[in-house]
């Protein structure tokens, strides 16, 4: 397949999810991208527009363990439960997942397991 045709249909199916999935002030939505290389968790107020909390392999508070981390299932476990601490701190604890376009396996289910293991309800 294509680049541009797999990345076309990855759009669609963003734009698929998103048109039901709407995050409000009670309960925002956790918005999860990957990239190549890194993973970036969001807690969105879409009324708004506002970004409540964030959690990504970039963030200056993982230290050294920053150069570690990637865009695999082992890190997307450490981030999800890191991304629910950020979120726990701010007074989230209902969530609406958004999973970008990916399909709901591998690194998306990890990270969503952790978060809901370390106390978010989706």
């Amino acid at each position: 397949m294509k680049t541009v045709t797999k990345a076309r249909l990855e759009q669609l199916r963003r734009w698929r999810t998103r048109k039901r999935v709407v995050g409000t002030a009670e309960r925002p939505r956790m918005s999860v991208r990957f990239t190549g290389r890194n993973i970036h968790v969001q807690f969105i107020d879409d009324a708004s527009g506002h970004t409540l909390a964030k959690a990504s392999t970039l963030a200056k508070s993982l230290g050294a363990e920053r150069d570690t981390l990637g865009a695999n299932v082992r890190s997307a476990v450490r981030i999800g439960k890191l991304a629910a601490e950020a979120a726990l701190s701010q007074g989230i604890t209902k969530v609406v997942f958004d999973r970008s376009g990916a399909r709901y396996h591998g690194k998306v289910k990890a990270l969503a397991d952790a978060a809901r293991e370390a106390g978010l309800q989706f």
